[in-house]
């Protein structure tokens, strides 16, 4: 297919929904629609997920695909991927399969883990469970502190805590787990943040590694949508091996979780220069701040340009 007939093709753009990362995704959603209309795709038309005539818009469009700009829960999870399979929409990113793998964090390390991925050490446990005395013992003395206490299926650093001491352990997993689902509880992995961005299908290929300096105790929602230029690094500051590596890593994250279109995984490098995968996310954030457009800035690729890219690996087909 030509750029021109390309552009000719009507686009929806699905933001918004109901998770905790609702107006971040209706910010992306606006960005991403700007881009493509920029880019020159005459029918770009923004839906809220949430809206009561969402399903009647989304039939009734005539839409060629589908631009998916949700977080959190009922967008990153495969579920908003399962209701366009049904209703033969091609759309941008993972398919049902790889988004419910990789939005369920104890489902990915185990993928990460069986294809060689270094992963940090840790347990999950079921929400609204407190822990007794001798089981919150047995963590910290094999896990160690500080620990990290996560929701399993959450992104975007809602629900994390950073526990110092271990009278916190219980109320940081009551925390995590307020809107239910399991909890993972982590070790703490010292070292350099990095994040790795890869584009693509079957030819996924790694761009520029971001290296994130943040000042706080960790890359919070806070640090998140501050502007890019006060935590990014690009390219991360890394020696040439461990860059590489950590390259190659994140795109095998990407095909074992068998990710389309795009994918972003965080790591820690530790001193001895591993790097020790957090979580890969299926819809990075699409903001003026954030991670994965900016690497692409810097690896030549404009956003406009980026979107276009996403659209036209939606239409490749294939198996999702």
């Amino acid at each position: 297919m030509d750029r021109e007939q390309l552009l000719e093709k009507r686009v929806v753009v699905i933001g918004g929904g109901w998770s905790d990362e609702r107006e971040i995704s209706l910010e992306s959603a606006t960005e991403c629609q700007g881009a493509l209309k920029e880019a020159g795709f005459a029918t770009v038309d923004l839906l809220d997920l949430a809206a009561r005539d969402f399903i009647a818009r989304l039939m009734g469009g005539g839409y060629d695909v589908a631009f998916v700009a949700l977080h959190g829960r009922y967008g990153e999870d495969g579920s908003v991927q399962g209701l366009l399979d049904i209703l033969h929409i091609p759309y941008t990113f993972s398919g049902v399969a790889a988004s419910a793998a990789a939005a369920e964090k104890q489902i990915a390390k185990a993928v990460f883990k069986e294809v060689g991925i270094p992963v940090p050490e840790g347990v999950d446990v079921p929400a609204g469970v407190e822990l007794s005395e001798k089981y919150v013992d047995s963590l910290v003395e094999s896990l160690g502190l500080p620990l990290f206490v996560k929701p399993a299926a959450n992104g975007s650093s809602f629900g994390i805590t950073r526990v110092t001491e271990r009278a916190q352990l219980n109320e940081a997993i009551a925390q995590a787990g307020a809107a239910g689902g399991r909890v993972l509880v982590e070790s703490c992995v010292e070292g350099t943040e990095i994040t790795v961005p890869v584009l693509g299908n079957e030819d996924a290929h790694a761009l520029p590694i971001v290296e994130i300096v943040t000042g706080a105790e960790f890359y919070d929602l806070k640090v998140k949508y501050e502007p890019s230029s006060m935590h990014h690094v690009i390219p991360a500051r890394l020696e040439a091996g461990v860059y590489a590596r950590a390259q190659e890593l994140a795109v095998r994250a990407h095909r074992a979780l068998g990710c389309r279109g795009c994918s972003r995984s965080d790591f820690i490098v530790r001193s001895d220069g591993t790097p020790v995968i957090l979580e890969t996310n299926t819809i990075p954030g699409m903001t003026a701040q954030s991670l994965l457009p900016d690497s692409a800035r810097h690896g030549g690729i404009e956003f406009p340009e980026l979107c276009t890219r996403f659209v036209e690996y939606a239409l490749e087909g294939g198996s999702r």
